[in-house]
């Protein structure tokens, strides 16, 4: 009997971990359902990328407000978990904090002491952010895409690190007690000055016998063990998968200069027999070379390449790429926050398609005109605003150039204004409708 909570936290907790491994190798497969692509170069840049931006913040705080209070929950919060290392060894052996036996008495205490007071700055943050998302009316988080389940996510994520930071005070608080009273295995060790302020004088207004206290230290103990394996598992279905793909995705960002979109081997090949007279235009590839594409662009996500669709996955929903959108703030339908969402529903929506069948199902639907329309991506300028503004360096944009790049070179369903310029191009070398013989005419004038 003594050992029957040992083995349900250990049974809890292979679970837990087991559905968390699961989920990942989902989110794993659906990536790879689009096209390789070869963004291993640069590798030292790369690592200092994901150093500053993902781990550092650094794009973060260009709104500093913002970025100060997502500071303090990111921190707090992942370094607050660090404790999580003490719940196991304490669940499965049924010790009682035993890190302060590893640490020593003096650096345990300071552990401690850091940890309430970086729990407090998560709780400030996560107060702060509710109010903001929901009372403040900023514009951003109030669009219409983020009507339904993604305003409800980021409120439930907001609601639920509150939740385990209020467990995370109660369980120190009545130990706190426990320990002062030298209640059965509590060894006086630790410093919690948050929980002395306000959750202890609390506890001790109502006199509360040791037993009682017992188990509300031991509730708080198993409410915050249960609630970091749930939260873990809830990260799946939540925006929230950018606390862990934000890495990845920084990695593999886009380190070429902004606005220099890639050229098509097949079509630049093409330009290069045109233009060799000796060229042979039968003459099989050369060993390595790309075949022709059966495809130009992208239509659903399988076209599209496997960044792309890590993006999609590591979209925070923040907002920050459509608020600086010209083409959205002029009233135009394009969101590339939108285009992000889409796209991870289409993801999400083939991923289900794959587990149902053994294997992809045609389902009679496309990304293209199913999920993000001609209209929001004929809308882009391509300025680059949003993937500047992007603090996880996600590129909507890329996605939209190879929707259009579809539309064009498939479908030949550019606009007429389109249609005329390149006509133009092609004609005449220049994007006007005149003859090149006089195009320096204005000089004479």
């Amino acid at each position: 009997m003594h050992y029957i909570p040992n083995i349900i936290f250990l049974i809890l907790l292979i679970a837990g971990f087991g559905l968390f491994v699961k989920s990942l190798q989902k989110i794993y497969r659906n990536i790879r359902l689009g096209r390789e692509i070869n963004r291993s170069d640069r590798r030292g840049e790369r690592w200092a990328t994901m150093a500053n931006v993902a781990m550092g913040q650094s794009k973060m705080t260009k709104r500093p407000v913002a970025g100060i209070l997502h500071l303090f929950v990111y921190v707090g919060f992942i370094i607050i978990n660090i404790e999580l290392i003490e719940i196991v060894v304490d669940g499965i052996f049924g010790t009682h904090r035993f890190l302060s036996t590893i640490l020593g008495t003096t650096f345990y205490v300071f552990f401690t002491a850091t940890l309430e007071i970086l729990a407090l700055l998560v709780v400030i943050g996560v107060v702060l952010f509710f109010i903001r998302r929901n009372f403040y009316g900023v514009k951003r988080l109030t669009m219409k895409e983020l009507l339904g389940w993604p305003k409800e996510d980021a409120n439930w994520i907001l609601i639920i690190e509150f939740a385990l930071m209020m467990a995370f005070f109660t369980m120190n608080a009545s130990d706190f007690i426990l320990q002062s009273n030298g209640y059965g295995h509590f060894v006086k060790v630790g410093s919690f000055p948050i929980s002395e302020m306000t959750f202890v004088p609390f506890l001790e207004v109502f006199s509360f016998s040791d037993g009682f206290l017992f188990g509300v230290e031991r509730a708080a103990w198993w409410f915050h063990f249960v609630g970091i394996l749930f939260f873990m598992n809830y990260l799946y279905y939540s925006k929230h998968l950018h606390i862990i793909l934000a890495f990845p995705s920084t990695w593999y960002a886009n380190l070429n200069e902004k606005g220099k979109f890639n050229n098509l081997e097949s079509v630049t090949k093409e330009i290069k027999l045109m233009m060799d007279p000796n060229a042979d235009p039968y003459a099989a590839p050369a060993e390595g070379e790309a075949e022709t594409p059966a495809k130009f662009g992208a239509e659903d996500i399988f076209d599209l390449n496997q960044v792309q669709l890590l993006n999609a996955y590591s979209c925070t929903e923040c907002g920050r790429c459509t608020a600086v959108c010209p083409a959205n703030i002029t009233g135009k339908k394009l969101s590339p926050r939108a285009i992000l969402m889409k796209t991870r529903d289409r993801l999400e929506e083939v991923g289900k398609n794959i587990d149902k069948n053994g294997k992809f199902v045609d389902d009679g639907k496309k990304l293209l005109n199913d999920y993000i329309t001609k209209e929001e991506l004929w809308a882009c300028t391509t300025c680059n605003a949003c993937t500047e503004a992007c603090p996880v360096l996600l590129d909507p944009l890329s996605i939209i150039f190879e929707m259009r790049r579809f539309l064009v070179m498939e479908q030949s369903a550019a606009p007429q204004e389109l249609n005329l310029m390149m006509t133009n191009v092609e004609n005449n070398a220049a994007p006007w409708q005149y003859n090149q013989a006089d195009r320096l005419n204005w000089a004479k004038d």
